[in-house]
C-alpha cells in the first residue's frame, strides 16, 4: 500500500510526462507535434499540386469555437459536397486562444477530404492564443497564388490590439494587392469586416478604398457575426460575404469563374 508522500510524487510524475495528454499545469503553455506546426505551409503545399481548372470551387466557413460536434458534422456534410478545392477557415478557431482547442479544431478538420486554411479570428488571439496560431498554423498575414486566384489572408481583428491604428496592416495589404504582376483575380479574406464595431473606425475607410481601389479584387470574405450575409456596403463595386457559424450549422459554397462567381449557402 502506497504511502500518502508516495501519491503525491505519483500524481506529480504523471503531471510532468502527460502535458499533452489529461494534466496541464498551465493551460495557456503551447506543446506541438512536427504534424501539428506550419500546417498553412503545408496545406498550401497540397492546393497548389491540385490541377487547376477552368473553375474554382471551394468552401468557406468559420467559427467553430466550441461547437466541436457542429464541426464534426460540417466536415461530414463537407465531404459529400462534388468538385471541392479547398476549405477556408474565417476564424474563430478557438474560443480562449488555448492550443488545446486549436489542437481539437484541427483533430477534426483533418478528416476532411480537401486540405484547409485560416484566418486569426478576435477568440483566437486570446492570452496568448496569436503565438498558439504562429507555432501551429503560421502567420497571421499570408497570401499565395492558385491558378487564375491570388488568396490574402488578413488579421482584421483591430478591437484585440486596442484599436491602436496597427490591425489590419494596411500597408502590407497595399503591398500584396500591388504585387500581382499576372493580374490575378484577388480574394482577400478577413474574421472581422470593416463595418463591424470590432474594426478600427480610424482604418475603416481606407481598408474599403484599398480595396475598391485594385482592379483585380473579386471579392471579400468574413466571419465573426455568426450569420449569412452579402452586400456591396459601400456603394463602391466590392462585394462583401460572411458565413455563418459552427453552432449554426452553415457554411458557403463559392464557385468562382474569370468573370463571375456564385455563392451558396448550406445547412447541415
Amino acid at each position: 500500500m502506497r504511502t500518502f508522500p508516495q501519491l503525491i510524487i505519483l500524481f506529480l510524475g504523471i503531471s510532468l510526462i502527460s502535458c499533452d495528454g489529461i494534466f496541464q499545469f498551465n493551460p495557456n503553455q503551447i506543446v506541438l507535434k512536427e504534424s501539428q506546426r506550419n500546417l498553412t505551409g503545408k496545406n498550401i503545399e497540397k492546393i497548389v499540386k491540385i490541377p487547376v481548372k477552368d473553375t474554382l470551387r471551394f468552401i468557406f466557413m468559420g467559427d467553430s469555437q466550441r461547437w466541436y460536434d457542429e464541426t464534426t458534422h460540417f466536415v461530414e456534410s463537407a465531404n459529400k459536397q462534388r468538385a471541392i478545392d479547398f476549405v477556408l477557415h474565417a476564424g474563430d478557431i478557438s474560443d480562449f486562444g488555448i492550443t488545446k482547442e486549436l489542437k481539437w479544431i484541427n483533430d477534426i478538420m483533418k478528416d476532411l477530404k480537401y486540405p484547409y486554411l485560416t484566418v486569426i479570428g478576435n477568440h483566437d488571439i486570446v492570452a496568448n492564443g496569436s503565438d498558439a496560431y504562429v507555432r501551429m498554423f503560421g502567420p497571421l498575414d499570408y497570401s499565395f497564388g492558385y491558378g487564375d486566384y491570388k488568396f490574402i489572408f488578413i488579421n482584421t481583428n483591430s478591437l484585440e490590439y486596442g484599436l491602436d491604428g496597427s490591425t489590419p496592416n494596411i500597408p502590407w495589404l497595399k503591398s500584396q494587392l500591388a504585387d500581382n504582376p499576372d493580374k490575378k483575380q484577388t480574394i482577400v479574406i478577413g474574421h472581422v469586416p470593416p463595418f463591424d464595431a470590432d474594426f478600427d473606425k480610424n482604418l475603416e475607410e481606407e481598408y474599403a478604398a484599398t480595396l475598391a481601389a485594385d482592379p483585380n479584387l473579386k471579392f471579400t470574405l468574413y466571419g465573426h457575426q455568426h450569420a449569412f450575409k452579402e452586400s456591396e456596403y459601400y456603394n463602391d463595386g466590392v462585394q462583401y460575404y460572411q458565413t455563418t457559424s459552427m453552432g449554426d450549422r452553415g457554411y458557403l459554397i463559392i464557385t468562382c469563374w474569370k468573370d463571375g462567381q456564385k455563392v451558396e449557402r448550406v445547412e447541415f
